[in-house]
């Protein structure tokens, strides 16, 4: 019988780097779309407002992620492994940051904005693990 607790079992050493890329990415896909609708003078004036666009989704991420297995050794293993469990993790981790700002946190969880989220994520997070494997040869 294997010794190792459920998320023992999700968390692998080898995927450290992954974790880093996923938060980078997730954080600046977060601010890049802030961008589209605030200027940058706008996010200077309020330091602080960034930080409550990205805590939703961070926490949501951080919450789902290792349960999925976006961190697990297979995930550290190969683009082929990596990129469906990124996705898979991105699904319910985005349904709980959209949950989580329209009830603690500012904005709305309008279905036309859940759909740029879900599908910006996919790319975004899918993109950049299926980059990393390819440089990574």
């Amino acid at each position: 019988m294997d010794d190792q607790s459920f998320l023992g079992r999700r968390l692998d050493r080898a995927a450290a780097p992954l974790a880093v890329g996923d938060l980078l990415v997730l954080l600046t896909f977060l601010t890049l779309g802030t961008l589209r609708h605030s200027s940058v003078a706008f996010l200077t004036d309020r330091p602080a407002y960034l930080i409550g666009v990205w805590a939703p989704f961070v926490i949501g991420w951080a919450i789902v992620a290792p349960l999925v297995g976006a961190y697990s050794a297979g995930a550290a293993e190969a683009a082929k492994s990596s990129v469906p469990l990124v996705i898979r993790s991105w699904v319910p981790a985005a349904a709980v940051g959209l949950a989580l700002r329209a009830v603690a946190f500012r904005g709305g969880a309008s279905p036309a904005f859940a759909i740029v989220m879900l599908v910006t994520g996919i790319v975004a997070l899918g993109g950049w693990r299926a980059l990393y494997f390819k440089l990574r040869r």
